[in-house]
């Protein structure tokens, strides 16, 4: 459809269909913080935004914080957007049925790919007359990047895993480099070079989703442009890709925190983190992404949350709560390339140390999931849009 047509009912603001955009990207590449720019921005404009996030378990760090935000948000869980593509259709339609969202941002799994042959293809061919659909853009950490692109040494996965990153990247119509305050003129330009000459059919933004720096120009590209479809989709070896996910170990897991005195949730999440990204590291596990949220009913507004997204960082607070609390619940997301019971283990152990540091902060486990990802098996998967 045409951007005039994208706009036929009379108002650049108002869409005759409702937008559909997928912001995908590996593991710990900022997609959530992305997509809570994005919609900010749209509910600024008057727009209903309706927001979907996905992940091969439940109980999601990305849809509490998106939540807390104040978004409607639907979560699928149980696999990714390809394999639940009905799922998908029923969360947009539950979405619907409650507030009318004029534009849908889905965030699919951080180890997912092939998403326009499974996903933005079957959904513009069964229901174009209800969605228009934006390019697909891929967001990347900059410093993962330079690494799996072998620009630079540190921490990397394995080649079955980086098949899959770099799967992402060649599907993607746009590559945001998320986080390029990261990188100086040089770095950054070596990246973006390396980025161009492999993959030269997508366009190469830099934005950081933390500050805000060139959100304007993407957002708008994501408004205005249309999904291509003008080539096939490009091919994938299933069997590779499988195993790619597999060699990756998922954590999720709620807790209960409770003490008798008030105390500081912030530092209990970078105790916490602190604690796990140790036992992480004795046991050979490449981190790509740790996040947990500690929400409480004492807080007057918003949640505290931290992230790891590289084993050589220091984990970070991203939110904060500014009131002490006396309880909440930890939401815990650990994404790495190890056994289950490896991420199983640092989190118990974590666990027990904070329990026993004096802190007088009771721990109790809820929830709890660790497992590996199965097969990818598509719902649809259309080669071709026509």
């Amino acid at each position: 459809m045409s951007d005039s047509e994208h706009n036929s009912s009379g108002s650049a603001d108002r869409p005759a269909k409702a937008r559909y955009i997928m912001i995908g990207g590996f593991l710990g590449a900022g997609k959530t913080t992305s997509v809570a720019r994005l919609a900010k921005r749209l509910s600024g404009k008057g727009l209903r935004v309706g927001l979907i996030t996905n992940d091969q378990g439940s109980e999601l760090v990305d849809t509490a914080m998106l939540r807390s935000r104040g978004f409607a948000t639907e979560e699928i869980s149980g696999g990714c957007f390809c394999c639940r593509f009905h799922s998908l259709v029923e969360a947009a339609d539950r979405l619907t049925s409650a507030t009318a969202p004029e534009v849908f941002i889905a965030e699919p799994v951080g180890s997912c790919t092939d998403l326009v042959a499974t996903v933005t293809y079957p959904l513009r061919r069964m229901y174009g007359d209800q969605f228009s659909v934006a390019p697909l853009s891929v967001v990347i950490d900059p410093v993962r990047a330079l690494r799996v692109l072998g620009l630079e040494a540190g921490g990397r996965f394995s080649d079955r895993v980086i098949y899959i990153y770099r799967k992402q990247l060649e599907e993607a119509e746009m590559i945001v480099v998320n986080k390029c305050d990261l990188l100086d003129g040089d770095r950054s330009e070596r990246l973006t070079q390396a980025l161009r000459r492999e993959f030269p059919h997508a366009e190469i933004l830099e934005a950081s989703a933390r500050t805000g720096v060139g959100l304007e120009d993407w957002f708008t590209k994501l408004e205005v442009n249309d999904a291509g479809g003008g080539s096939d989709a490009m091919e994938v070896d299933y069997e590779v890709y499988a195993d790619g996910e597999a060699r990756l170990g998922w954590l999720n897991a709620t807790l209960r925190a409770s003490a008798s005195r008030a105390f500081d949730g912030n530092a209990l999440l970078q105790r916490l983190a602190a604690g796990m990204q140790r036992l992480l590291a004795d046991g050979q596990a490449e981190v790509a992404h740790l996040k947990m949220t500690l929400s409480s009913p004492d807080a007057i507004a918003g949640l505290a949350a931290i992230n790891l997204v590289r084993n050589d960082l220091v984990p970070e607070l991203s939110e904060q709560l500014e009131d002490l609390v006396t309880g909440g619940q930890v939401i815990v997301n650990l994404r790495a390339e190890a056994a289950p019971e490896t991420l199983k283990e640092a989190l118990e152990r974590a666990v027990t140390a904070c329990d026993s540091d004096g802190a007088g902060i009771s721990l109790v486990l809820e929830h709890l999931e660790h497992f590996r990802p199965g097969k990818p098996q598509p719902t649809h998967r259309l080669k071709t849009l026509a």
